[in-house]
């Protein structure tokens, strides 16, 4: 049987540098590893992605909508891991300050923009920020399918999401 599990994950910036999460080795999601902040939609969040990263943003650093700027869906990736399908929803924001909370989910640092790659981060994640930081941003959305290239690597396919009814 299939599952399907929707996150959503926030890419926060404050003067060139990248919220970063040391993940907990007791995690069960990306253990040890180096990631963004976020996590799972809640139930009554499935049609709000916006609400849960903002409800995660809150829990996992303290910060608030009012100590964000530009908030902006960047990203949708798409992926199967296992007997599951994740849609993963990524948003990019700057933040207004610096001081984070401690979090159970794992150590929090801001992480200079030429360090960031440097770090041990899930590949998946990895690669949107490869995408994002050659790109920068963009005033459009970013669909990402994992899979494989033509020589079998495993990589993320990116496409502009459009609006057929809209070109």
């Amino acid at each position: 049987m299939i599952r399907a599990r929707m996150l959503a994950t926030a890419v926060l910036f404050h003067d060139g540098d990248l919220l970063m999460m040391k993940r907990s080795p007791n995690r069960t999601l990306s253990p040890g590893m180096w990631a963004a902040v976020g996590g799972h939609l809640e139930p009554h969040e499935i049609n709000d992605p916006e609400a849960a990263v903002l409800r995660e943003i809150q829990e996992e650093t303290g910060l608030l909508p009012e100590d964000l700027e530009e908030l902006r869906l960047q990203y949708i990736l798409i992926r199967l891991n296992e007997q599951e399908i994740r849609q993963q929803f990524i948003y990019t924001a700057r933040t207004k300050r610096r001081d984070v909370n401690l979090t159970e989910e794992g150590e929090l640092h801001w992480i200079p923009r030429a360090e960031v790659m440097n770090r041990s981060i899930p590949f998946i994640f990895r690669r949107v920020l490869q995408h994002y930081f050659d790109r920068g941003p963009h005033p459009h959305v970013w669909v990402g399918t994992a899979g494989y290239d033509s020589a079998g690597t495993a990589t993320v396919h990116f496409t502009e999401l459009v609006d057929p009814q809209q070109v």
